[in-house]
């Protein structure tokens, strides 16, 4: 049996909200646009409400709408505490959360504490400062190595390509020292031993707090802290963007945790409010560091994501996900896909194969205690789209030099309605900002709301079976005995969930079938599908 204490020892229960939510991903430029730009806006996301209450989830989470000159896509901030007018404004801002909160759906938005962008005005400042100077040192500046400082300061790889350092021409002319950036060179790194970075973090997560919003979802929550003297990695494939090995220096440094121990107390002054870090991390105990009870909520695991559709590697990943978080009495949460990784449908294999795994995963997933996360599009069986060239607009296509074709796929606008691109996400006047592909008409939000055997029904389905019954309450899981290439649990609450990951059908564990992913072959479980039972 594996067991886990779904709330925090220090934490109120009534407070705790966020500890069996499902919560809604929302990638407000290609959730619906409002304008007719091609770009998706806040007022989009509001006039989509409706469908989120019917939907039944009990939050959503926004990706970044601050202000930002979007060069990789609003996750660099010129200014975290105003809305890009490319989504509207902080009116549209507060018009959607009063809503959503009336339609009891809390709002959580992105976090970006890791880096600014370069036309933040701490980073113009450090640009016409001299070595040295205050402000340069809320970031990371330093002089190169080799004859004229002509080399990188260290060998770090951007995790977007490339080094993780460009040099800067002085405010002489003269080129001068390399600044640090994790990702692409218009996200300069914040240096967190600085107290004005804190300090500033603190009025940002004030800002929105006190606009009512209920939480952050704290982006690259792992690579706050830096090392001392910056060394060299012993590692450094260019290969393998979006990756890092275990022993980097450029992640999972002890001195976040304190980083993590100051957002928390902000946090805390907010009954309620919740706390998601995105954490990258493999080893069990490391992982559970981050959600000790004085710091994170939260953490991502994305332990689902990276198993293949097998039984076994499924099984392994739900009881490391589960003993990560034990250890310190914290909440597990479950993911099958996001903004950054191919979606599952496509993970899985593609084509009916890949719908029918990916279908069959969410009931796995939506089964586990704990909190699931739910990717906008996923409901709707989407899968990644085969974009030409031309249409890329990750910054990692042309930092890789065109060799990795980035997280594009899976950022495809939302089909909603019609027969035809851009089916009701924008008016057509302008071009969505990513081609919608034309053979998507079976997959919009109007043809399969009232298809019976539809993706968005399944979904429908195991979200109000999820709130309504308690069979789905209690924090324990207990592995039933299960054909090869298959598994079974049964949460406290009496619910079993059962998988078939094998080619043959198998016969379901003893109960009462409440919902399958596939219909039954002669009252068997069908291959590639997943059944709950009570």
């Amino acid at each position: 049996m594996t067991e886990v204490d779904l709330a925090h020892p220090t934490e109120d229960s009534a407070d705790a909200w966020w500890r069996d939510a499902v919560v809604y991903q929302v990638y407000p430029r290609s959730f619906a646009d409002s304008d007719g730009d091609g770009v998706g806006d806040l007022a989009g996301i509001r006039d989509k409400l409706g469908y989120l209450e019917l939907l039944g989830v009990d939050a959503i989470w926004l990706s970044p709408v601050m202000r930002s000159p979007m060069a990789d896509h609003g996750y660099d901030v010129a200014d975290p505490r105003d809305i890009d007018p490319l989504f509207g404004d902080l009116a549209d801002f507060d018009a959607l959360v009063a809503e959503a909160h009336e339609r009891e759906i809390r709002v959580t938005m992105d976090l970006v504490p890791n880096h600014t962008s370069d036309q933040h005005a701490w980073f113009a400042e450090a640009l016409a400062a001299s070595p040295g100077s205050p402000a340069r040192a809320r970031y990371y500046f330093r002089d190169g190595r080799g004859e004229g400082g002509t080399e990188p300061p260290n060998n770090w790889r951007s995790m977007f390509g490339g080094p993780a350092w460009t040099r800067v021409t002085e405010p002489d002319g003269s080129l001068g020292q390399w600044y640090l950036h994790l990702f692409a060179s218009e996200q300069p790194d914040l240096n967190w031993d600085n107290p004005e970075v804190s300090d500033d973090l603190a009025r940002t997560l004030r800002f929105w707090l006190d606009r009512g919003i209920d939480g952050f979802r704290i982006d690259v929550a792992h690579g706050l802290a830096k090392p001392d003297q910056l060394p060299d990695m012993a590692h450094n494939d260019e290969s393998e963007l979006l990756d890092s090995a275990e022993g980097d220096p450029r992640f999972d440094q002890d001195g976040v945790h304190e980083i993590h121990r100051n957002i928390r107390k902000v946090l805390d002054e907010y009954p309620g409010s919740v706390a998601v870090g995105e954490v990258w991390v493999d080893d069990d105990e490391r992982f559970g560091d981050y959600v000790r009870p004085d710091e994170l909520h939260l953490a991502f695991n994305f332990r689902l994501v990276q198993a293949d559709f097998d039984a076994t590697a499924i099984r392994e990943a739900i009881d490391h996900s589960i003993r990560a978080v034990g250890r310190v009495g914290a909440t597990p949460t479950w993911t099958l896909s996001n903004h950054d990784v191919d979606r599952e449908v496509t993970r899985y294999g593609g084509g009916a194969v890949g719908r029918d795994r990916a279908r069959a995963m969410a009931l796995v997933k939506l089964a586990l205690p704990g909190v699931a996360f739910l990717y906008n599009g996923s409901e709707l069986g989407l899968p990644n789209a085969d974009l030409p060239d031309e249409a890329l607009r990750d910054p990692m296509w042309e930092r890789s030099g065109h060799t990795e074709r980035g997280r594009d796929a899976c950022r495809i606008p939302l089909p909603w309605e019609g027969t035809e691109p851009p089916f009701g996400f924008t008016d057509g006047k302008s071009a969505p900002w990513l081609p919608i592909p034309t053979d998507w008409s079976g997959l919009t939000v109007e043809s399969q709301l009232e298809d019976l055997d539809s993706t968005l029904t399944l979904y429908r389905s195991a979200l109000e079976l999820r709130a309504k019954h308690p069979e789905f309450s209690g924090a324990e899981i207990e592995w039933y005995g299960s054909p090869s290439e298959c598994l079974a649990f049964r949460r406290a609450g009496g619910v079993i969930c059962a998988l078939n990951a094998s080619a043959e059908p198998i016969s379901l564990p003893p109960g009462t079938l409440v919902l399958a992913s596939a219909p039954l072959i002669d009252g068997k479980l069908a291959p590639n599908a997943a059944a709950w039972l009570v």
